[in-house]
């Protein structure tokens, strides 16, 4: 099983103690608001998410009592005591893992969840095999950072650690290449109230970008350029088979 790269693993350890609190916050609004609408209706009992970050998304999930047994994976050291800090009822532990082996059992969660994770991944597939070991009923959410000219925004997206660049359709091939059944999808926009915070003193380009997004929107391309993409899958049990 591959490691994560040192260097890659240092950045991590120290990911969460910047000052992009209140951005994440707002974020993880969405993101869990994201999984209530795909996820809810599983009811599901035990729950596991997989890169959790400074722990925004669970904080919402739990507000909301979206399950009472959740267990939190997140491979930075900051990010964990971030997590830990919030006091949160329904998680049951919260541990560091190296990025692919995930420590439990064949089937032990009826939901694993992976939110805004894939992209940072080095080894995408391996880390998509573990999820479906463990879990029953898997969610994805992605960013959707595709452009024609991607290749010349190279520094702004490792600026952010994104070192995998998708498309819902590309997602969606990297997910049933590997025995995921799609169950539910939604095609997610970034809401006013984040554009109007990442664009702050810059009222064209706020009125530009929400005009972009409100027109994107109400035509067929919403399915090839949302903020984000969305996913509820179960797995084949088979997983990649070619040839």
């Amino acid at each position: 099983m591959k490691d994560v790269s040192e260097n890659v693993q240092s950045t991590y350890d120290n990911q969460y103690t910047n000052s992009d609190a209140q951005w994440r916050n707002m974020g993880g609004r969405q993101k869990a608001g994201n999984i209530i609408r795909l996820c809810s209706a599983l009811k599901a009992k035990s729950v596991v998410d997989i890169g959790s970050g400074d722990g925004a998304v669970l904080s919402f999930l739990d507000k909301e009592n979206f399950s009472d047994n959740i267990s939190s994976l997140e491979i930075s050291d900051s990010g964990i005591e971030k997590i830990k800090a919030r006091q949160m009822k329904s998680l049951k532990e919260v541990s560091k893992f190296d990025g692919y082996k995930i420590p439990y059992n064949d089937k032990s969660f009826d939901l694993a969840m992976c939110s805004h994770v894939l992209e940072h991944v080095e080894h995408p597939r391996l880390l998509l095999r573990e999820i479906a070991r463990v879990s029953n009923h898997q969610f994805f959410e992605v960013p959707i950072d595709f452009s024609f000219f991607v290749d010349n925004k190279i520094k702004h997206y490792l600026d952010y650690g994104h070192i995998n660049i998708f498309t819902p359709a590309l997602f969606k091939f990297l997910l049933k290449s590997e025995g995921f059944e799609v169950i539910s999808e939604d095609f997610v926009f970034i809401t006013n109230d984040q554009i109007r915070f990442a664009y702050k003193g810059k009222p064209l380009k706020i009125a530009v970008q929400i005009l972009k997004n409100f027109i994107i929107n109400l035509t067929p391309y919403r399915k090839v350029k949302p903020s984000a993409y969305t996913v509820l899958c179960k797995h084949d049990g088979k997983g990649l088979n070619i040839f």
